[in-house]
């Protein structure tokens, strides 16, 4: 695994179900683990995406989610569809690992995406959810009592105008890993 790059996704999503609701957008950094000596890696950004998904049926979408992560008809009238952006995706994070924030929810959701489309998730199949890894580190920080990204942000003074947009959550997500190595 500490040869392996890291694969920061972020997906913004028309619900909360990965089998009824779909991706929306995707943002990611890939980026190389460089050891150092007595510590953890570093980590260096060697990649960046963001996509724009265009939905295939939001008849089902949930009108909250929809507010939440801004989708409008008119910036995602020449979004690709999903099976154009995944062989992309793919390529870009082969054999990484995959972070996220609650790894498990964008993890279902891009697994489903992968499944749905049939083309091949190439990362490796560890994953390592920023989630976890915060109140594990900052349990005992009493100033520190709730654990989403915002939350996170605010407690590590990292600015994210965009929330709720996938990349600006994917760039977040990566500052506060970076902070929680410093720990």
């Amino acid at each position: 695994m500490k040869n392996r790059n890291l694969a920061f996704i972020d997906l913004e999503t028309t619900g909360l179900d990965p089998i009824k609701h779909e991706i929306i957008e995707i943002g990611g950094i890939v980026a190389r683990q460089i050891p150092q000596a007595g510590r953890g890696s570093a980590i260096e950004p060697i990649a960046e995406f963001e996509y724009k998904i265009k939905p295939k049926d939001l008849t089902s979408a949930d009108p909250e989610a929809l507010r939440i992560n801004g989708y409008n008809d008119a910036d995602w009238l020449f979004a690709p569809d999903l099976e154009q952006v995944l062989p992309a995706i793919a390529d870009q994070t082969e054999g990484a690992i995959m972070i996220a924030h609650n790894v498990m929810f964008d993890w279902n959701f891009l697994n489903q995406a992968f499944l749905r489309t049939g083309i091949k998730n190439k990362m490796h199949y560890h994953k390592i959810d920023l989630l976890a890894m915060a109140f594990a580190k900052l349990y005992h920080q009493e100033e520190v009592q709730y654990f989403n990204l915002a939350s996170l942000a605010k407690h590590f003074d990292i600015t994210n105008p965009k929330a709720h947009t996938a990349l600006a959550d994917t760039q977040t997500a990566f500052a506060i890993y970076r902070k929680l190595l410093e720990i």
